[in-house]
């Protein structure tokens, strides 16, 4: 999928963290990537992540996946919501509409949830701490638009489901298939299903929370840390008031914490692991047989493509000009000279083809089979 009208330069600039952006049909030709009844089989599956939405009157009922295939039969006519995580990771077709929105660096991009609503159907009015956007796939959905909230938003009691207590519209549309709608954090939303056969493609963005972040640093750091690495004070003097915790005792202890936590470049290391976990890590995605590197060699050179695994995460930090750290799927890796060119193009492209000077190095082939003996590489054969 490509976009035929989409100013992503603008975009960036008037809206993108800033306010909803209503965009009507960007596409080059617009054709829904999955069917219902497929959402629904993948529901079914034990490694999917679902949920079924059901409703009634003003009350909302969530339940939990793998679902049996006779739940579906047994719905009825009140309004209902089916809700698949990550399917780009077992749908290729819909795994290949993240790529238009590259424009967002790939470690902020999380994955694509699908919808799909029967009429009436929706997850009540709600807010999202991550930008999301929300593209029309089959039928048609109306959008309601309020205010920020934050976590002191009012939300009603449920256990599953993080329902506005109040909700108030300020704008309003319908979308019809192909349209999209960009909504950034905090703002208030809610879709409905207007009609039957009605599914949405919400591509969601990660944006961790300082709260996250300090709490898993901290927790990388610990196992770093010895017992005898106390405070200590040999420079002591005499206080007017010995209850006064003194201004260089609170600059020493606040040091012994800060100067850990300031560490740049293993802060960076950390992260670019941890955000590259796989969103289901236990997912084993091994290939059946491992390939060693003169066989990796001959299938590139037959001109087989190399493709990134959907599920895997790819990026990379650069400590300084002469090499970089590429990161896949919670792993990190040091590349340097023709190994770094490599660790780009594999962290810019979703499907390639090995370049001669790539054939010729025994380094690059060890790494590709490495990335492929893990899952995180495939080969192409369509």
């Amino acid at each position: 999928m490509q976009f035929k009208s989409f100013d992503t330069a603008a975009f960036l600039r008037d809206y993108w963290q800033k306010r909803p952006a209503l965009i009507r049909d960007p596409w080059r030709s617009w054709q829904n990537p999955l069917s219902p009844d497929e959402l629904a089989g993948l529901a079914c599956e034990d490694h999917v992540e679902s949920r079924l939405i059901t409703q009634s009157s003003d009350d909302w009922n969530a339940e939990h996946g793998p679902l049996p295939e006779a739940r579906f039969g047994d719905l009825g006519k009140s309004p209902w919501t089916l809700l698949v995580q990550a399917v780009d990771q077992h749908v290729p077709d819909v795994a290949a509409l993240i790529e238009p929105f590259r424009f967002i660096p790939n470690w902020r991009i999380d994955d694509v949830m699908v919808s799909y609503a029967s009429d009436g159907g929706g997850v009540g009015p709600h807010f999202d701490h991550y930008d999301v956007f929300l593209i029309q796939g089959l039928g048609q959905r109306r959008w309601q638009i309020g205010g920020m909230c934050d976590d002191q938003t009012a939300l009603r009691s449920h256990e599953d489901l993080l329902l506005l207590a109040n909700f108030e519209a300020t704008e309003e549309w319908i979308l019809d298939p192909g349209d999209m709608l960009y909504i950034p954090p905090g703002i208030a939303h809610n879709g409905v299903a207007v009609g039957e056969d009605c599914m949405t493609y919400s591509i969601g963005f990660r944006s961790p929370s300082r709260k996250e972040l300090i709490s898993n640093w901290c927790d990388e750091l610990l196992p770093t840390l010895g017992d005898d690495d106390r405070y200590c004070d040999p420079d002591l003097s005499l206080q007017k008031n010995p209850g006064e915790i003194s201004a260089s005792a609170i600059d020493r202890l606040h040091s012994m914490l800060t100067e850990k936590l300031k560490d740049r470049e293993a802060f960076a290391h950390w992260f670019g692991e941890y955000n590259s976990t796989p969103r289901y890590p236990e997912t084993d995605w091994r290939p059946e047989k491992p390939i060693g590197s003169e066989q990796l060699r001959e299938l590139l050179e037959a001109g087989h493509p190399l493709i990134r695994n959907p599920a895997s995460r790819f990026s990379f930090v650069r400590p300084d000009e002469s090499k970089l750290l590429l990161f896949v799927d919670g792993q990190s890796i040091v590349c340097e000279d023709i190994v770094m060119l490599v660790a780009e193009k594999l962290c810019a492209q979703e499907r390639f083809n090995a370049d001669p000077e790539w054939l010729n190095s025994n380094r690059v082939m060890a790494l590709l089979a490495d990335l492929y003996n893990r899952g995180s590489l495939a080969f192409d054969w369509s």
